[in-house]
């Protein structure tokens, strides 16, 4: 069965999405993305498997995380022994930080600096709210603007009373410095995400980002970053005698097909004839 993801959208689309539900069976499924607003996760059933800059985090059935926004990662969803994965996770906007900060006179200048995905310790009270949330995403036509806002600030309030510690992973509304662009791209190069996230996160406009990319690596991002995945899966199949079913998520490469297309129209060959030498 294919992935079901359920969503709630307000009308007037400053928010976005709020709530995800996202549920499956039989296959492991993996995606890769650019983490634009912080979500907090509750693993219902299965495992999600996050790899991010730092490590990866594993979430369990019955765990819950929060992850920081403006980050690569990819999150890798595996169903239990009963073939079955769900998990809720609720999208905390920046804008609705924002006004819960205001209203609430949160505020913080300070700068945060800790981990950007952390797993934390449920109890009654949010494992409690995350049940509250289905009928939310199973009735999601139903539900209103102010509806979704009340939800949104519980598990703020929520996460503020039984983890005081992220008030300013909350409320820390900076956005990525100007950092090494050389050094950020060899070690992000395999995230398939749009040239507009990987600018965002060196602290760079797009204009910006391509003149210093070309500057740098001599080639234009889009080319630099096809040969340099192409490449590093030479490798993998050469030396490693590694099938590029193994690996070609990893890389940055959006399905096989993509990958075997790339890989003949560079080498000249399938990664077959180089595994069968």
């Amino acid at each position: 069965m294919a992935e079901l993801i359920k969503s709630i959208c307000n009308e007037e689309g400053d928010m976005g999405n709020a709530f995800v539900y996202s549920c499956y069976f039989e296959k492991a499924f993996g995606y890769e993305q650019f983490v634009s607003e912080h979500i907090v996760f509750f693993q219902i059933a299965g495992e999600t498997h996050i790899s991010h800059q730092k490590g990866i985090l594993i979430l369990k059935e019955g765990q819950m995380a929060i992850a920081h926004r403006n980050q690569l990662a990819k999150a890798f969803k595996y169903p239990a022994k009963d073939k079955e994965y769900s998990s809720v996770s609720v999208v905390l906007h920046a804008d609705r930080l924002k006004r819960y900060a205001m209203e609430n006179h949160m505020a913080t200048d300070k700068r945060y600096t800790g981990d950007f995905n952390i797993p934390l310790q449920s109890n009654v009270f949010l494992e409690g709210y995350f049940k509250s949330l289905l009928p939310y995403v199973e009735q999601s036509a139903a539900v209103s603007r102010p509806m979704e806002i009340v939800k949104v600030n519980e598990i703020v309030t929520l996460l503020l009373e039984n983890h005081p510690e992220l008030k300013t992973f909350l409320f820390d509304f900076s956005e990525p410095f100007k950092i090494d662009l050389e050094k950020f791209m060899l070690e992000n190069y395999q995230y398939n995400v749009p040239l507009e996230n990987f600018s965002k996160l060196t602290g760079r406009s797009l204009a910006s980002f391509k003149r210093d990319f070309e500057k740098i690596f001599q080639s234009s991002p889009r080319k630099w970053l096809k040969e340099k995945r192409l490449s590093e899966a030479y490798e993998l199949i050469m030396k490693k005698q590694q099938k590029p079913a193994d690996f070609y998520l990893d890389l940055g490469f959006e399905n096989l097909s993509h990958f075997y297309t790339s890989f003949k129209e560079k080498f000249g060959v399938t990664p077959a004839n180089i595994i069968s030498k």
